[in-house]
């Protein structure tokens, strides 16, 4: 049975080239996450939507996205994750030219469920092909690193980008300056990225399993996307969320049961695999939030335009990358990604819990900037740490599928946190107003408490990290723990995980 081809030696241009496609795709995926947020009061005037349907703009991207990343990323492993790359970067910009093109409502939301399918089955396996092209345990650092800040500071830039597109030209620049990226993108990745077989040859794909979890998953987002609106205790809510835990334990009784199941249950029994995604998943449904309610704060309370709010969350993106991209492969080389972890992350839990300070005639300067440094600086630490601790435990011929559980969970994770934390925040505040109280001061009151929670929610991905993770172990030069199991080999099945972090 084939496994990928051996990657090219440590140093060579052509994994530096890898590296930069694999980035530029994820970098457009990410980005337009969030690059649409800014420019949706003008497509609502643009193409006469309702508010309803004007969320759907959204959704529609969300749904699929994080429908589909378990299920692209198995398939990457299964038929090569440079195929279903690929296939997915053509898809998404594709669908980006259709949602630029669009002159209509409906012809729009399809085209943005298109491009999240596409944005999903690309970003699926770019993290496992980034740990699998950087087996050496310090240039695997300083490659996650750039993956990382990718994957942190692109929502941030996002925002700004969505509203210098939409001010300079118009809404239909921020899907069409995906074309060019793109096909670049892919023009490049024929050359850069480097030919592979997958490890499917003869098995199945478990159909029935596939069916279940992309229903499931999809059900999911869509429940915690519209909770907001409707109230998380609604019927609609309840029943939505219940109809998606029903098809997540038929997923389970499926998997326990299937011969060759998409999600083998032995990837759970590894503790840095189950501990990562646990302490990833409170991480980002505290800290996504962050930005989000920053910016309502900053133009609701403060008064902020849309130029100065992008500015004053810049510190943030800025910082994320001065440290994933040259100070965390440095510490997580000396002492480990575990110890740099916990430290990010109460770094992150104190940023937090200054903006659960804020108030209502206060200032950029003493509000919100001394936040923004904890909060950057933590989370340029936390993520290329947590990114190798996900991945240390896998196969090569599982490592699509551990990318995959990692970017779901934080899909998951961010839109429940989002969901959770606006929903306390104006729940809190129409409770003031209704009592009487000025707006700015109902305002303020509301964002404080979805602060203290997100700084609580971090605060227990403190616990689970401490108490579950552990280092891969370290011996002279050799690859830290997980790289042999994520290297690729000629020939045969992978090794399966070490089971010394068992």
């Amino acid at each position: 049975m084939s496994a990928p081809a051996v990657s090219p030696p440590p140093g060579q241009p052509s994994r530096r080239l890898a590296l930069a496609i694999l980035c530029l795709g994820q970098l457009m995926v990410i980005l337009d996450g969030t690059v649409v947020n800014v420019a949706l009061p003008a497509v609502q005037e643009s193409l006469g939507l309702s508010p309803a349907g004007l969320g759907w703009v959204v959704d529609a991207y969300l749904i699929p996205f994080g429908g589909l990343l378990l299920l692209a990323g198995r398939f990457g492993d299964l038929f090569g994750r440079k195929r279903v790359f690929v296939a997915g970067l053509a898809v998404f910009t594709a669908a980006s030219l259709l949602c630029g093109l669009a002159t209509n409502a409906g012809t729009l939301l399809v085209a943005r469920f298109v491009q999240g399918a596409g944005g999903a089955v690309a970003s699926s396996v770019t993290l496992a092909m980034v740990v699998t092209l950087f087996t050496e345990p310090g240039e695997r650092a300083k490659a996650l690193g750039v993956y990382s800040f990718v994957q942190s500071a692109g929502g941030t830039l996002g925002l700004l980008l969505g509203g210098v597109l939409t001010q300079a030209l118009s809404w239909h620049w921020i899907f069409f300056v995906n074309v060019p990226i793109g096909a670049a993108a892919l023009l490049a990745a024929r050359r850069g990225l480097g030919a592979e077989r997958g490890t499917g040859r003869g098995r199945s794909t478990d159909a029935p399993g596939a069916a279940l979890i992309t229903g499931a998953l999809m059900l999911a987002v869509y429940t915690v996307a519209e909770a907001p609106d409707h109230g998380l205790g609604s019927p609609h809510t309840l029943g939505w969320g219940l109809g998606a835990l029903a098809l997540l334990t038929a997923f389970g009784i499926r998997q326990a049961r299937a011969a060759d199941p998409l999600l083998p249950p032995r990837m759970f029994r590894f503790r840095n695999v189950t501990g990562a995604l646990a302490t990833h998943a409170l991480l980002i449904s505290g800290m996504f939030a962050f930005q989000f309610l920053a910016v309502l704060y900053m133009q609701r309370v403060l008064g902020f335009d849309e130029v100065r709010t992008g500015l004053g969350i810049l510190p943030v993106p800025l910082l994320i990358g001065a440290m994933s991209l040259f100070l965390a492969p440095r510490l997580i080389a000396g002492f480990g990604p575990r110890p740099v972890l916990l430290a990010a992350l109460v770094l992150i839990a104190g940023g937090l819990g200054l903006l659960g300070l804020v108030t209502a005639d206060g200032a950029y300067l003493t509000d919100v900037l001394p936040a923004t440094v904890p909060l950057g600086i933590g989370f340029g630490l936390a993520m290329p740490a947590l990114a190798g601790l996900a991945m240390s435990g896998a196969t090569a011929r599982d490592s699509g599928l551990a990318s995959g559980m990692f970017n779901t969970v934080q899909q998951i994770g961010a839109s429940l946190g989002l969901a959770v934390l606006s929903t306390l925040a104006a729940a809190r505040t129409a409770a003031l107003l209704d009592g009487g109280a000025a707006r700015a001061d109902a305002l303020t009151v509301g964002y404080r408490l979805a602060f203290r929670v997100g700084a609580c929610l971090v605060l227990g991905a403190v616990v689970v990290a401490a108490a579950v993770l552990r280092d891969p172990p370290r011996t002279g030069g050799a690859p830290a723990a997980g790289a042999e199991a994520a290297r690729p080999v000629e020939t045969g099945e992978a090794a399966e995980p070490d089971t010394a972090s068992a």
